[in-house]
């Protein structure tokens, strides 16, 4: 089996700062990736990472799907994520790499495994990319409608993509500020609107019904338990981005501490910023109320409570969280076909990086996709753009996926070469580690069978087959050379 590149040399303390990635010696300015990440980066990409737009925007849809039961939807994905978490993390607190879960599927079930899902994992953030320039552009447009939206998309886009060819630090700070700003007013909403919900709030509009309107229109479960599957197709891709962390942990001071802390955490983090604040527009607010469709589940609710411009407010809180995502998404492709040009499987062009550690060619072909998939989305949304999306759409189920069968495998390959580095565990393995491959399993079955999620994950399932066949002949032509 052909070693994995590591940004912590092989004599490294887990607590040692790390120094650079190896490789790079092919013309490039530095020589490798730099642990240009604080801790408190680290910290707030993790808290931030698994609050998305979609988050704000799309959890009205799955109101009005389960009603109050979404929050049984919300719960069961909420406990895939955090064991499939515990299952990355004992792999990154392990062996930190800026490929994470992509290069321990080349290590631990082969390099087709690695090149498949590393490449199918570029090609959905750099969708995500021209996604989320378009939404923010649509947002900006609104308040300066003077610049049009294809320009805003653009400047925002160039912005962005200028950060992260400063520095990883440059990139850490942005997504400090991004994240900060996602994390306070999530945690403002909850804290209002609980005491609003129990009427004790001052000058609130909403008398406060306490737990009533959770059963007060239909029941609990108005549109029956199969609702509450159907739940579950709409809100589990709003949790794709738990995994970054691991990726940017690589270019930490001390990757071991944060991977740690980071999976510790994320059981609180989905309990506060997803249930809680489902929990809260629910409870303010009949499932059924017509104004949770129409201004949206967060807008709604600050509206019932007398929020000032609360249209506004939201729309800021959006914008940001789209700019931190586009922040992320470009990070997180270029460091994925950083890893893919490590190991062979990209152009060798992507393993250069400048004097700061950035790698530039990786960051600006990802972005050059990205800003092609914008301008399909303006030329022709419905046909070439929406394959785009669809054919990506799933690609968060086929990471998980990819994560449970790696670390089945990972578990025996780390306690027989580095035993004292398995300080992160998953629970009850390998039992949990099935439980999880079933759950997901089912809902990628689940998805093929539903109306709405069939065609998604049909045209995944094709972009995935296409990539795994490419993969398979490329293995067979030409072999990995071990170094």
């Amino acid at each position: 089996m052909t070693s994995q590149p590591s940004l912590a040399k092989e004599d490294s303390t887990p607590s040692g700062p790390v120094k650079s990635q190896p490789g790079s010696g092919d013309g490039g300015d530095g020589d490798g990736l730099k642990a240009g990440l604080k801790n408190r980066h680290l910290s707030m990409i993790a808290i931030g990472g698994v609050i998305g737009a979609g988050l704000f925007v799309g959890s009205a849809a799955g109101i009005k799907a389960a009603g109050p039961a979404i929050l049984v939807s919300y719960a069961l994905v909420g406990a895939m994520v955090v064991l499939v978490m515990r299952m990355l993390g004992e792999m990154a607190a392990a062996r930190p790499s800026s490929g994470s879960f992509s290069a321990y599927a080349d290590q631990a079930l082969g390099r087709w495994a690695g090149f498949t899902i590393g490449w199918l994992y570029w090609f959905f953030w750099v969708v995500v990319l021209a996604v989320e320039a378009t939404a923010g552009a649509d947002i900006l447009n609104k308040w300066m409608p003077g610049v049009p939206q294809w320009g805003w998309a653009l400047i925002v886009m160039v912005v962005l993509t200028a950060t992260n060819l400063v520095s990883v630090g440059s990139y850490g700070e942005f997504e400090f500020w991004f994240a900060g700003i996602k994390v306070v007013a999530i945690g403002g909403f909850v804290l209002v609107g609980l005491l609003a919900v129990f009427g004790v709030l001052p000058g609130s509009d909403n008398p406060g019904s306490g737990f009533a309107h959770l059963t007060d229109a239909g029941g609990f479960m108005p549109n029956g338990a199969g609702a509450i599957l159907t739940g579950v197709l709409m809100v589990v891709f709003s949790f794709m981005g738990s995994e970054i962390v691991t990726l940017a942990a690589g270019e930490s001071e001390d990757p071991q501490r944060a991977v740690t802390k980071a999976t510790n955490s994320v059981i609180w983090r989905i309990a506060v910023f997803y249930l809680g604040s489902i929990f809260v527009v629910i409870t303010l607010l009949p499932w059924n109320d017509k104004s949770i469709a129409d201004d949206g589940s967060y807008v709604a609710a600050l509206n019932s409570i007398g929020i000032p411009n609360a249209g506004t407010v939201m729309d800021v809180i959006i914008l940001t969280a789209v700019l931190s995502c586009l922040n992320s998404g470009l990070y997180t492709a270029s460091r994925m076909a950083f890893s893919l040009g490590e190991r062979g499987d990209a152009p060798k062009s992507f393993t250069r990086t400048t004097g700061s550690g950035v790698p530039r060619v990786a960051i600006l072909s990802s972005v050059v996709f990205g800003f092609v998939a914008v301008w399909f989305n303006y030329q022709w949304p419905d046909t070439v753009f929406e394959f785009l999306l669809n054919s990506s759409g799933a690609v968060a189920l086929f990471v998980w996926l990819v994560i449970c069968f790696t670390q089945l495998r990972m578990r025996g390959i780390i306690l027989r070469e580095q035993p004292e580095k398995l300080v992160v565990r998953m629970w009850l393995f390998p039992y949990l580690t099935w439980v999880t491959i079933g759950m997901i399993s089912f809902v990628i079955v689940y998805m093929i069978y539903d109306d709405a999620g069939r065609k998604q994950m049909l045209m995944s399932l094709l972009v995935g087959a296409l990539v795994l066949g490419f993969a398979l002949v490329r293995e067979k032509v030409q072999p990995r050379v071990s170094g």
